[in-house]
């Protein structure tokens, strides 16, 4: 009865698995196929070079020509400043202060506002809901010339001259130039 049985399935096998492998080979190939053309057309598509549009006037960077490619480079020491201090990549000979940053804690860019601070109110959950929209977060700014205002959803600061970013309940780094 076991002979029966091996020969069963044998029979069972060169009937029917056989030509399930050929079948399915041939459609994987032709699944191939149209799995490459569809690549090819997602990869011409991301090729597509689309104009910048230009930010507002609560962007990060105040600089509409300020272009440059990421060089991977991190500000060393990180700097934080107010309206009038340059904006850039900082080393030890050159301090300004980082256009960069992103806040560990959220993941967020951290955005600046020129000529603004912070009124005593604002609180977490107020940022949490409005950041990165400038018009949303107006509301809890004032404006006071030579200041900057700093802001991720987690975490805000109101700067006026050229410090070192030392707090450690600010989670800021630079986010590489």
């Amino acid at each position: 009865m076991a002979e029966d049985i091996d020969d069963l399935l044998e029979e069972v096998e060169t009937k029917f698995l056989t030509k399930d492998k050929k079948q399915s080979r041939s459609k994987s190939n032709r699944k191939e196929k149209r799995d490459n053309e569809y690549d090819i057309d997602d990869l011409l598509d991301d090729i597509k070079v689309e104009p910048i549009p230009k930010t507002s006037v609560a962007s990060v960077s105040n600089d509409s020509t300020d272009f440059r490619p990421a060089s991977g480079k991190k500000c060393f020491p990180v700097y934080l400043g107010g309206s009038s201090c340059s904006q850039g990549m900082a080393n030890s000979f050159s301090q300004r202060a980082c256009d960069k940053l992103r806040c560990t804690s959220c993941d967020f860019k951290v955005c600046s506002f020129d000529n603004f601070e912070w009124h005593s109110e604002t609180d977490y959950l107020f940022l949490r809901n409005n950041v990165p929209d400038f018009h949303r977060l107006k509301s809890n700014l004032t404006p006071k010339n030579g200041c900057r205002a700093y802001c991720c959803q987690c975490s805000h600061r109101s700067i006026k001259d050229l410090t070192q970013l030392s707090d450690p309940q600010l989670k800021w780094v630079c986010g590489k130039h």
